[in-house]
């Protein structure tokens, strides 16, 4: 009767779905497929960008006399250097390296630990609160950044929720920040924090076994040794305010050790950028 009255080539049972099943656990179920044509149905989403991941290039992997090409670069090939540095994991993450900043013909050399997250934006070390409160620091002593001074810090890139640089992230910068002490030849080095001080002195304990004791730094041109003393990082003074009297006791120390040098290098008859000793 459905074929007399021209019914039935337009009815037809459509065939029923499939029960959906829930996928075991730590799987992601599959998305069913989708007719363009379904009235009603939304355009298939688009596929998820892929960002590619940028090599690391272990430091002591790299081709050729790497260490030794650090080690005769100038101050804008060191920047282009750090800038293109790929040998720890530390290139993920980061906006920008940070070399440092200051005079480059400064007497007074201060090392942090690594960029935090204005630093990391701006390409500068200490700017953030605790750029702040070093700032702070240094004009106590009558100083003041970029004025016969440069800072610096141990990593050049950040390191995630800012947390202390690893000692093979430390080893990877370690011949930018050599390079950084032979340009600037310093007469004085203060370390800031106990990944600064594992920088540059290696592991040699606690940072309170390393506070009030003097070490040397070899020069690079073979003349005489730089003054190396260890202090807090301002980060952490902002979080243990008690502390500020002993890293004060430092900054004295600092000070008269840096007129030690200054009147010692008059009486050899050497010549200095500012003969008035601080």
């Amino acid at each position: 009767m459905l074929h007399e009255m021209g019914l039935s080539p337009l009815w037809r049972l459509r065939p029923q779905p499939s029960p959906r099943v829930s996928p075991p656990a730590g799987e992601v179920a599959a998305e069913p497929d989708r007719d363009p044509q379904t009235v009603g149905e939304a355009a298939a989403p688009a596929p998820p960008t892929v960002v590619p991941v940028v090599p690391v290039v272990p430091l002591q992997a790299m081709a050729g006399n790497r260490l030794e090409e650090i080690a005769g670069m100038g101050w804008a090939q060191l920047r282009t250097s750090v800038a293109d540095c790929r040998s720890c994991g530390l290139c993920q993450g980061r906006r920008q390296a940070v070399l440092g900043v200051g005079d480059p013909g400064a007497d007074w050399l201060f090392i942090g630990e690594g960029p935090g997250a204005e630093e990391d934006a701006r390409g500068e070390p200490f700017v953030g609160p605790a750029g702040k409160l070093l700032d702070a620091m240094l004009a106590a002593i009558d100083l003041r950044r970029g004025d016969d001074v440069y800072i610096a810090n141990a990593v050049k890139c950040r390191p995630p929720n800012n947390r202390t640089p690893e000692a093979a992230e430390i080893a990877a910068c370690a011949p930018y920040l050599r390079r950084q002490i032979a340009l600037l030849q310093p007469r004085l080095i203060v370390l800031l924090g106990r990944a600064a001080a594992h920088a540059l002195l290696g592991e040699v304990g606690s940072l309170a076994s390393l506070r009030g004791r003097s070490f040397d730094y070899p020069a690079p041109a073979g003349g005489d040794s730089i003054p190396v003393i260890v202090s807090y990082h301002p980060a952490y003074l902002l979080r243990t305010l008690p502390d500020k009297a002993r890293a004060w006791e430092d900054l004295c120390r600092a000070r008269s050790l840096m007129r030690a040098a200054k009147a010692a290098a008059l009486a050899c008859g050497a010549t200095t950028n500012d003969p008035t000793p601080r």
